[in-house]
């Protein structure tokens, strides 16, 4: 018997009303229906990672579309915090940010950054970039622990 592919939830982490509007549409006009849970910062966004609710369900996959730079904690502190987390470090993140340090990005991915998009200040530009994503996602399946 075959087993079914998780349903995946996105956690979208971004404090920029405008990005997160312009995140969600893009994905959705690249035919991504799955769930979105969005957080306007990094506290929220792991207090529901971490709630009970979340732990108990073994049947729900999450990917977290991570901002950097947000009003209470880093980004790199959430990454670093989900990455340690047993329940969570499997969960594919996706960094989303102005941010095109090379340090910073060579950061990101040495702590476990799946992906990291630099928004470009240009609409177009940042919508293409998000389409791009949101194709990604429509094919993508998170792997099961073992």
């Amino acid at each position: 018997m075959t087993r079914q592919p998780k349903p995946v939830v996105i956690v979208m982490i971004e404090d920029d009303d405008g990005h997160a509007r312009l995140i969600d549409i893009n994905i959705r006009r690249a035919g991504v229906t799955n769930e979105i849970q969005s957080f306007r910062d990094g506290s929220s966004a792991l207090k529901f990672l971490r709630s009970p609710a979340v732990r108990a369900n073994q049947d729900q996959s999450y990917l977290i579309l991570l901002d950097l730079n947000l009003p209470d904690m880093t980004g790199i502190d959430i990454l670093a915090k989900l990455k340690a987390d047993e329940t969570l470090r499997r969960s594919p993140i996706i960094v989303l940010t102005t941010t095109d340090d090379q340090r910073e990005i060579q950061r990101c991915y040495d702590l476990g950054a799946n992906v990291y998009i630099t928004k470009p200040l240009n609409y177009d530009s940042f919508a293409h970039a998000i389409r791009q994503l949101g194709l990604f996602l429509s094919v993508m399946q998170i792997p099961e622990a073992n």
